[in-house]
C-alpha cells in the first residue's frame, strides 16, 4: 500500500465568502473526499483514496492518500478508509464534501458490503455535494474542471481520463508485479491528479461567494465560443482530408489512364 500525506499551507477566507450550509460555516470541520476506482460491470476496487481536512494549528490543508499496489491491498484500503473517517469524526469533523459524490459512495458502500465492513456514512456525517449546491445556487449544471475555472483555480499537473485510470487499476489488480514496473512518474501523476480534485474542493468552497451569475454567464459564453471554434477547426481539417483524398483519386485515375 502506498500512503502519502501532504501539508499545503492555505488561509481561510471570511465566513461570508465561503460556502455555508443552512447559514453555517462548515469549511473548518469538513472532510474533502474523492476516489479513483475500477469498475467492470460492478465495483472491483478503489485504486486511490483521497481526503483532506483543514488544520487550524498548521494553517494548512492536510491531505491523505492511499493507493493500492496489488489486489491484496484492495480490502486493506477499505479498512484504512473506514478508520480515517472514524478518526476524523473524533477530531470534530461533521461534513463530507464531494463533487458529484453519489458515484463514489455507491462504489465504496458496495465494496464495504462485499468485504463485510460495517460503516454507514450517512449516519456519521452530513454529506455535501458541491455540484448540487451549484445547481441550487445558479439553477445550472457544471463539471468540476469548469467549476475550478469559474473560481479562477489553476489545476496543477495533467488531467487524466477515467478510462486511463480504469485501465491502470485493472492492470494493478490483475498483475501482482505491475505496480513495481510502473514508472514513478506515472504513480505520482495519478496521486497528484487525485490530490488536486480533493484540494480544489476546499478551494472552491473557500471562494464560493466570489462567483456571481454574471461570472457564470460570461464563462458559458466563452465555453460556447470555444466549442464553436473546435467544431470549425474539425470541419476545416475534415475538408482538408477530403480534398487530399480526392486529389489522390484523381492522380490514381490519371496514372491509370497513362498505363
Amino acid at each position: 500500500m502506498l500512503i502519502q500525506n501532504e501539508i499545503i499551507p492555505v488561509g481561510i477566507n471570511a465566513p461570508d465568502s465561503t460556502l455555508r450550509i443552512h447559514g453555517k460555516e462548515i469549511i473548518r470541520n469538513s472532510i474533502f473526499f474523492d476516489l479513483e476506482h475500477y469498475l467492470y460491470k460492478e465495483p472491483i476496487a478503489i485504486g486511490v483514496f483521497g481526503a483532506a481536512t483543514y488544520s487550524e494549528e498548521k494553517r494548512a490543508i492536510v491531505s491523505t492518500q492511499y493507493m493500492i499496489e496489488n489486489q491484496r491491498d484492495a480490502r486493506e484500503l477499505l479498512k484504512m478508509t473506514r478508520d480515517y473517517f472514524i478518526e476524523k469524526k473524533k477530531e470534530g469533523n461533521e461534513y463530507i464534501v464531494t463533487f458529484s459524490g453519489n458515484n463514489d459512495f455507491l462504489v465504496i458502500n458496495h465494496l464495504f458490503k462485499k468485504y463485510n465492513i460495517d460503516y454507514i456514512f450517512e449516519e456519521e456525517f452530513q454529506l455535501v455535494d458541491i455540484q448540487k449546491e451549484y445547481e441550487i445556487k445558479f439553477k445550472k449544471n457544471i463539471g468540476l474542471k469548469n467549476l475550478e475555472r469559474l473560481h479562477n483555480i489553476e489545476r496543477q499537473g495533467e488531467l487524466i481520463s477515467g478510462m486511463t485510470l480504469a485501465k491502470t487499476f485493472s492492470k494493478i489488480v490483475k498483475d501482482r508485479s505491475y505496480f513495481e514496473r510502473m514508472p514513478k512518474e506515472k504513480v505520482m501523476k495519478i496521486l497528484n491528479y487525485n490530490e488536486q480534485d480533493v484540494v480544489n474542493l476546499f478551494n472552491i468552497m473557500n471562494r464560493w461567494e466570489e462567483v456571481t451569475m454574471e461570472d457564470v454567464m460570461r464563462m458559458e459564453e466563452k465555453l460556447l465560443a470555444e466549442k464553436l471554434e473546435k467544431l470549425e477547426m474539425k470541419r476545416l481539417l475534415q475538408e482538408q482530408l477530403d480534398n487530399q483524398q480526392e486529389e489522390g483519386v484523381q492522380i490514381k485515375d490519371f496514372l491509370g489512364d497513362m498505363g
